[in-house]
């Protein structure tokens, strides 16, 4: 069943690997659950900050009570009651209560609930910053695998052409009796090693552009040219730019220290059940027998009151002593996530600067190698013409040049990917 394309389709002169970047985040439901995460977090905070504010409720309400009504007959009572209500609960008969109400409570726990609700957006924030950053470095090793296997390609067809021309030399030779017919055979075995090296190279290449095709659209099977090469290779930055920016820039460690922090408020926050809670409260409106500004007697019904309350723990089956203890047990944990978080980066430091060190310096010696082996190549073609050469020699070189080309085409990917790596724990992202 083929997928449904719902994406723009890329333009003409090839994707960049920022543009890769881009639509990747679009698509990759993983970075967008935490792009969601984030952003509950951080809707998360705006609700306990706003548990901080005094709140206004425009509270309406009618009452009916029960009246008491004396006996008829009896003298002054007229038939009426004698007593209001019979629930002193209520002021009368009929109750109309319409007023505005501000409340205010003032709480430890609740402004050191707001500061551990900040603390988790921002680690959401800095888990956002990782995904993404394991998106760009995912993003990084398909664009330039593609790369590396389109240069496959090209050698292989190049590599096929070299066969073919070889096999047409060799079969001119023989026709004049300068070379044996096994020479012949031996090229005709050689390029059908060629044809089945191309088959296999468009097929890897074929595979990795449908790898990289479901990070950049709904539809993998989508066609898309891409616009950088292997030759453009960024500088590598010394090891102390390296340390200087994983050290203020590592999202790992900063979600893991909000973490420490979050952990660390909801234990005060705890702890700040064992003190006094004060609630303020005003209402101004109406509280009277008529739904009116003014009474039958002219008697003015718009008033307001005001109240305190001050709860005082007393005993709560030690409940707040095991959510103390609940708390500290998360922060002892949270601590020594972030202890090892922080190891884990410098080692992580040492060993992707080695490895990007060392794939940039193999790239030095790839060019030599390619280079050599283009020499050889012509060099024994023009022996093998001159008949002082041998076709296993020829067959040799050839296979020299492909496999130098290969592995250069190699070498770049793993620099390449060794940089995103690294980037990924510095900032210096694209």
């Amino acid at each position: 069943m083929q997928a449904q394309s719902g994406a723009v389709p890329p333009p003409a002169a090839g994707i960049s690997l920022g543009e890769a970047i881009r639509r990747a985040q679009a698509v990759e439901t993983t970075y967008g659950a935490a792009v969601a995460d984030a952003g509950v977090a951080q809707a998360q905070r705006g609700i306990a900050r706003s548990a901080l504010l005094p709140g206004i409720v425009y509270h309406n309400q009618y009452l009916y009570t029960q009246g008491q009504t004396a006996t008829l007959g009896q003298p002054g009572s007229n038939g009426q009651s004698t007593s209001p209500v019979r629930f002193i609960a209520n002021n009368a008969v009929h109750e109309y209560i319409s007023q505005g109400i501000v409340t205010e409570t003032i709480s430890g726990a609740s402004l050191t609930d707001y500061r551990r609700v900040d603390a988790e957006a921002a680690a959401a924030r800095a888990r956002l910053e990782v995904s993404r950053r394991g998106l760009v470095a995912t993003v990084v090793g398909n664009y330039y695998s593609v790369l590396a296997a389109d240069t496959k390609v090209a050698v292989a067809n190049r590599a096929l052409a070299e066969a073919t021309r070889f096999g047409t030399i060799t079969r001119q030779r023989e026709a004049g009796g300068e070379v044996a017919h096994a020479d012949t055979v031996r090229a005709d075995l050689q390029q059908q090693q060629r044809q089945r090296d191309v088959n296999d190279a468009v097929l890897a290449a074929d595979k990795a552009r449908v790898d990289l095709g479901v990070l950049l659209f709904p539809d993998p099977t989508t066609p898309y040219a891409l616009a950088a090469a292997l030759d453009q290779m960024p500088p590598l930055p010394t090891k102390t730019e390296i340390d200087s920016a994983a050290k203020s820039n590592n999202p790992d460690v900063r979600a893991a220290f909000e973490t420490l922090r979050s952990a660390d408020l909801e234990v005060t926050a705890a702890r700040f059940a064992y003190v006094p809670d004060l609630s303020l409260n005003y209402a101004y409106g109406i509280d009277a027998p008529q739904f009116a500004v003014n009474g039958p007697d002219g008697t003015r019904n718009l008033g307001y009151s005001a109240w305190a309350t001050l709860d005082i723990p007393v005993w709560d089956w030690f409940a707040t002593h095991n959510r103390v203890k609940q708390s500290t047990i998360r922060r002892t944990q949270a601590n020594a996530e972030l202890t090892i978080t922080q190891r884990r980066l410098i080692a992580s430091l040492d060993e992707l600067y080695k490895e990007a060190s060392v794939a940039k310096a193999q790239m030095t010696l790839f060019d030599q190698s390619v280079q050599t082996a283009t020499q050889s190549l012509y060099l024994t073609n023009l022996r093998y013409a001159a008949g002082e050469g041998n076709v296993l020699e020829v067959v040799d070189a050839q296979n020299s040049l492909v496999s130098a080309e290969a592995s250069r085409a190699d070498g770049a990917v793993r620099y390449f990917i060794a940089l995103a790596n690294l980037q990924t724990l510095t900032g210096n992202m694209p």
